[in-house]
């Protein structure tokens, strides 16, 4: 069955990557989550899209000019007017203690693309294993080298190559890197594209999907999962595709 994963958690109705729209992701039922992280200037994982915080804070300056205190005075909910508590940028800790209350299976994109983070992977890999979520952990990223070294690092955490053009037979490249599934972009991601991978043995998990004519396409080819903002909407569409006779 088709799992669905919320992009950046309930991003459609929350603040991004924030505690509140992780833990309405579970309230919605979805199978899993897509989270992103990068470092602060003092080392410290943090779960943030952008490597600037203006977008989804009421900060300004990149993520790796700023210290983990600076970066948790700021507040991600800001522009959501109907929440009355501000929500902090979580750290990659606190998520994933919390994460061990539930059964919610994660997709960490690291955002090394830009700026290469040092020691990143070694970081993310030593808490997964601390808080022993290796076999609920998805790592994926743009940058490739990144994710081979991630395999090289924890062979026993699943590792998935993000892209977003088209790839000739992408499930023998994801073969050749020693990944077990693929993250295309939505428009990458034909029917015979999605058929192929899996039957090579390749999970297919395209982003991000929100309009409900795709995620019926996707259903009904029974894509291994994907991505989407709003999971709720999705959770609905599952159910009466269900009930079709």
């Amino acid at each position: 069955m088709t799992q669905i994963f919320a992009h950046r958690g309930y991003s459609a109705a929350f603040p991004e990557n924030t505690m509140k729209a992780f833990i309405e992701t579970e309230k919605a039922e979805a199978d899993g989550l897509e989270i992103d992280v990068q470092l602060t200037k003092d080392g410290e994982i943090v779960v943030i899209h952008d490597e600037k915080v203006d977008r989804t804070t009421n900060g300004s300056g990149f993520v790796k000019d700023l210290t983990f205190k600076e970066i948790r005075k700021l507040d991600a909910s800001y522009k959501n007017k109907r929440l009355l508590k501000r929500e902090p940028i979580p750290s990659f800790n606190e998520f994933l203690e919390w994460l061990t209350t539930n059964s919610l299976i994660c997709n960490v994109e690291l955002k090394n693309g830009i700026f290469p983070y040092k020691g990143m992977e070694e970081k993310v890999i030593s808490l997964i294993r601390h808080y022993n979520l290796e076999n609920r952990m998805i790592l994926s990223s743009f940058n490739h080298y990144s994710i081979v070294y991630c395999y090289r690092l924890a062979p026993e955490i699943e590792t998935a190559p993000l892209y977003s053009e088209g790839l000739y037979m992408p499930w023998i490249y994801a073969q050749s890197i020693k990944a077990k599934g693929i993250h295309p972009r939505l428009l990458a991601a034909p029917n015979e594209i999605i058929l192929s991978s899996m039957e090579n043995g390749i999970a297919v998990r395209p982003y991000t999907v929100n309009k409900e004519e795709d995620m019926r396409r996707l259903f009904e080819v029974g894509c291994t999962s994907f991505i989407t903002d709003d999971p709720i909407k999705a959770k609905e569409i599952q159910i009466s595709l269900r009930k079709r006779p």
